[in-house]
């Protein structure tokens, strides 16, 4: 099982990194305060960004889009050869609509672009971090969705997923991102305007 490296503790950090404990798999959490890293979940390690190395094989980039350019520009060179996840719906709030670099349909192949020498997969951005941090939406297994050009990256995604009792679905090549994107802003619009509780959302039924 890999090591797994998390940027970000807030709700979808944090619910992802139990995932990633609950697995068995070991965990560290990069954030700006080290102390909130550290109580992101029970057994992980925190540290702070800037002067922490990543020790993950794995690592989730559980933060808004509009930081990613920092996280990408600092640890740049030892994200290569990385599993990079990218948990990004990039969206503009006063508007809702998506919002990305021009030339690019997601935040997905923006990230794989920036880092040529990853694997990048998208994934955990179809799912509230309330339904990731129980494992449970409706009753049913929560499930997490993936997409990828790297099957041997997805599939090391998964594998932790599911460790922790939790389902995935292969949405296919990371061309599929935008779709997964349309399909995150889209629930987060209804969770918004309150047609949604933040505890369920879209349910996959398997």
């Amino acid at each position: 099982m890999s090591n797994i490296t998390i940027f970000g503790a807030g709700n979808i950090g944090s619910a992802v990194a139990g995932i990633a404990v609950k697995s068995g798999t070991s965990v560290q959490v990069i954030d700006r305060n080290p102390d909130k890293a550290a109580a992101a979940a029970e057994g992980v390690t925190g540290a702070k960004f800037g002067e922490a190395a990543i020790s993950g094989d794995i690592v989730v980039l559980a933060l808004p889009f509009p930081a990613y350019d920092e996280v990408l520009a600092t640890y740049a060179d030892q994200l290569a050869g990385k599993t990079v996840v990218d948990v990004a719906n990039p969206i503009d709030f006063t508007t809702f609509d998506l919002a990305l670099p021009e030339g690019f349909k997601s935040a997905a192949e923006y990230v794989a672009a920036k880092l040529p020498n990853s694997k990048v997969v998208k994934g955990f951005n179809t799912t509230f971090a309330a339904t990731l941090a129980t494992g449970e939406n409706d009753g049913a297994p929560t499930v997490v969705q993936l997409a990828s050009d790297d099957e041997d990256a997805k599939k090391s995604v998964a594998a932790f997923i599911e460790g922790a009792g939790l389902k995935t679905v292969d949405a296919g090549a990371l061309k599929r991102a935008q779709y997964l994107e349309g399909y995150g802003a889209l629930q987060i619009i209804l969770g918004v305007t309150e047609q949604t509780p933040w505890t369920g959302g879209f349910k996959v039924v398997k």
